[in-house]
């Protein structure tokens, strides 16, 4: 079992940046693809980032790409997004979410409990 738990969410105006953490107990990330999804009210959830179990590929939406990056820190067991130039559309409730040994994450084994992000205008 992998358990996962965002943090770093919060409240900035358009423009700012945030990095979300998404840290793991249970078992190494090393192992899994990562990757970070965001769903807004009465939307389905969507793909935003990921990285590949081997750490060589990332992986991004088109309409983060430029402005997102996705990292692991293998020491700490901690997988993060950094988001600048935020807009308010990427206003949503951001979760991590792993799948072990692919590519790229599609079918997630394990999910985080989700983190608020609201960007101001």
């Amino acid at each position: 079992q992998v358990q996962l738990v965002e943090s770093g969410g919060g409240l900035v105006q358009a423009g700012g940046s945030l990095r979300l953490s998404c840290a793991a107990s249970g078992r190494t990330l090393r192992n899994y693809a990562m990757g970070w999804f965001r769903q807004t009210p009465g939307k389905e959830r969507e793909f935003v980032a990921a990285l590949s179990w081997s750490g060589d590929s990332t992986y991004y939406a088109d309409s983060v790409k430029g402005r997102f990056t996705i990292s692991r820190d293998n020491a700490k067991n901690t997988v993060y997004l950094q988001m600048n130039s935020l807009k308010p559309e990427d206003t949503a409730v951001y979760y991590c979410a792993a799948e072990i040994r692919v590519q790229i994450i599609i079918a997630p084994d394990y999910w985080g409990q989700g983190t608020q992000v609201t960007v101001s205008s």
